[in-house]
């Protein structure tokens, strides 16, 4: 089987997913290429795993100071490079296109008429999860931008659909708390705005990820380069995370047991909904906008208990060798019949 791999590169969640499949695709013999888009050719970091990769423009969204900017949104995308891509794209020898929210090989694949799987947070929103009685537009914006004949979402719970567990790494370093240690994940707020907020703090030591040159330190804040390998490590020992509501991040979160404080990109119904999903979970705070006030009362609360996420690349990539033939339900509830936290899976059931 030959597959071609799309993934959607604004953010990390998309990318940290296919670092899960890569692996596992690769360990059942299937041959994969993959195509990423989203963000400048230059801006993808640790991309080992994907060798010859190809990236495109795509469609992507502006932010400034938390926020999304429409207008700049609208006057920075190309829809007729966007098309001229999709038209470019040659399918042939391809037996299936695999699609994280990527909208060159999914419509590609629509045009072409090759069979396409959309795997992606973004398909759970098809469903009525947390935060989309808001947003009714949201699914037909879902077909629009990535459409697939088969979608599979992923989200940290079922909530009575046939939806999977989260796609992420397998906690791979031993966890422990640092006392005091909050790791800090905030590229869509300016950098001031992110002092500002944490400085106060003195008895606790912030650690800021962050597109930076090189590591520096001011005051009780140590703001260091982007770095998956650092990102984890920091991860494992932290006391708590603060970060935007991204599914990626915030799962990885949940599986290494730490307390978590969100903040939403104004703007961006997937975030939202996120927040909305972790606050109905009783997994995470979330604060609409950067508070002293906010942080100040969330720092001192206790860490939760770990969930360890079901092996979802495993069993969703033997779905994929056999035909992915058999319904996506079924799968859905075999990996969360599997999953074992202290009845976590259970809830709204």
């Amino acid at each position: 089987m030959r597959i071609l791999y799309g993934v959607q590169g604004t953010g990390n969640g998309h990318i940290t997913r296919a670092r899960v499949m890569a692996p596992t695709l690769a360990n059942a013999g299937i041959e994969v290429d993959y195509l990423f888009s989203g963000r400048p050719a230059d801006a993808y970091f640790n991309m080992e795993p994907f060798g010859d990769y190809r990236t495109r423009r795509g469609m992507t969204f502006v932010t400034e100071a938390g926020k999304v900017q429409r207008y700049r949104t609208l006057r920075d995308n190309s829809l007729p490079e966007l098309i001229r891509d999709v038209r470019a794209l040659d399918l042939t020898g391809y037996d299936l296109v695999l699609t994280d929210f990527e909208p060159v090989t999914a419509w590609a694949a629509r045009r072409q008429k090759v069979r396409s799987i959309g795997v992606a947070h973004q398909y759970a929103f098809c469903y009525r999860v947390p935060g989309v009685e808001r947003a009714p537009l949201l699914k037909p914006c879902l077909n629009l931008f990535a459409p697939a004949d088969v979608k599979v979402g992923v989200h940290w719970h079922a909530f009575n659909a046939p939806i999977l567990p989260p796609l992420i790494e397998p906690q791979r370093l031993p966890l422990s708390c640092d006392a005091g240690k909050i790791l800090v994940y905030l590229p869509f707020e300016a950098m001031d705005d992110i002092k500002a907020v944490l400085t106060p703090f003195s008895d606790y030591r912030f650690v800021i990820y962050a597109r930076v040159d090189a590591p520096s330190e001011e005051t009780n804040l140590s703001i260091r380069p982007l770095s998956r390998d650092g990102f984890q490590a920091d991860l494992a020992s932290c006391d708590g995370v603060i970060c935007n509501a991204g599914f990626g991040l915030c799962s990885e979160t949940l599986q290494a047991g730490k307390k978590l404080l969100v903040k939403p990109l104004k703007g961006q119904v997937e975030q939202l909904a996120n927040g909305r999903a972790l606050q109905r979970l009783e997994r995470g705070q979330v604060m609409n906008q950067l508070s002293t006030e906010v942080v100040a009362g969330w720092l001192p609360g206790d860490n939760p208990e770990p969930l360890p996420w079901p092996d979802t690349a495993g069993a969703l990539v033997e779905w994929l060798a056999e035909g992915a033939e058999a319904p996506v339900a079924d799968l859905s509830k075999r990996l969360w019949r599997d999953f074992q936290a202290d009845g976590f899976a259970e809830q709204f059931s």
